[in-house]
């Protein structure tokens, strides 16, 4: 489905009758709404199940980020597209899945639109406190490069298919059949000073950049993009279920994306050390930011998968289905159809 709203040009993926449970997918970094075909295909079929491009990846009008805003511009997006008659009836309240930097974007809308979710479903999120010391200004050249240049090949650690293969799942056997569809997501990402990466910023303490104004990766970092005290504070609380795998390499308390973590590990030279630039406990943070939503009167469910990295709906797609089936079945005029599972995701 194509269709315009606040002047942009949407591409969404669509299945389900309009008036079926609603479910919105909000895709990661360096994807798109193809990103959760392995998911989609497992879901029962009277859901209405929309997965949009977000602006810049797939099919979506490529249009600047306004990194300042943190990641409103596409929380913005989503807002306006709940709006659409076209994808959900009118005052729908969706059950909101997000993946990685989604997983912000969701959090997002839930903070502006609280009334329009009903349920909150987090996958391998980034930190309510950011993500990325240096924002663009740390983005691998080679892999900006090599996506630019549409390469499919496995030829390099930075390659994009490297890049999948290694660190968007822990098991590239997991990727199966797949692959090729999902590679192609990685490589839709719009490279632009005001997309991806974004515009770089020179600091002058270590490690000498920062995040600039525009841009995905500035988008996210800590400069801009800090909501934990307004999660908390959000009037309207569905429950939030946080999903995860144990040996995640993107999001984690020691990230191999997180420079300060490098820099420990001596893979970036010049580190200052833990007192003046300790690195981010991406996972830590996130637990405590929840346990606070749901001291302040919410509720919180974290579920773990042993061996999975950092997308469980690929690596544990029928589980992951399962999970989003208790959650929809658990939300007033949500499906009757499915059953919940435990907190450890059985």
């Amino acid at each position: 489905m194509e269709l315009t709203a606040r002047g942009l040009r949407h591409n969404l993926l669509v299945r389900g009758p309009i008036d079926g449970p609603p479910v919105l997918l909000v895709h990661g970094n360096c994807s798109s709404a193809a990103f959760w075909e392995p998911l989609v295909r497992l879901l029962p079929a009277h859901w209405r199940v929309v997965a949009p491009d977000l602006r810049g990846y797939g099919e979506t009008e490529t249009v600047p980020v306004d990194a300042t805003r943190g990641l409103r511009d596409f929380a913005d997006d989503l807002a306006a597209l709940l709006d659409a008659e076209q994808v959900f009836p009118a005052g729908a309240r969706p059950v909101v899945v997000g993946h990685s930097m989604g997983g912000g974007v969701a959090m997002q809308l839930l903070i502006d639109a609280p009334e329009r979710v009903a349920g909150l479903v987090l996958e391998a999120p980034l930190s309510p406190y950011g993500f990325g010391l240096g924002g663009a200004g740390a983005a691998n050249p080679d892999f900006v490069a090599r996506l630019a240049a549409g390469d499919r090949t496995a030829d390099s650690p930075a390659s994009p298919r490297t890049i999948l293969r290694t660190y968007y799942v822990a098991d590239p056997e997991s990727l199966g059949a797949d692959e090729e569809l999902l590679l192609d997501t990685v490589l839709s990402t719009a490279i632009a000073e005001g997309n991806y990466p974004g515009d770089a910023a020179s600091a002058e303490e270590w490690p000498g950049v920062a995040a600039g104004r525009y841009g995905v990766l500035n988008a996210m970092s800590p400069r801009w993009f800090e909501i934990a005290d307004d999660l908390v504070a959000v009037p309207v609380k569905p429950k939030v279920t946080w999903v995860r795998g144990d040996v995640d390499q993107i999001v984690s308390d020691a990230s191999l994306f997180d420079l300060a973590n490098l820099g420990r590990l001596g893979a970036v030279p010049g580190w200052p050390g833990e007192e003046l630039c300790p690195p981010q406990p991406m996972v830590t943070q996130t637990r405590q930011v929840l346990e606070r939503y749901a001291a302040a009167g919410g509720a919180y469910e974290e579920i773990v998968y042993t061996g999975v990295g950092h997308s469980p709906h690929i690596e544990r797609a029928a589980d992951f289905a399962e999970v989003l089936r208790g959650v929809v079945d658990g939300v007033p005029g949500g499906s009757p159809y499915g059953s919940a599972v435990d907190s450890a995701g059985r």
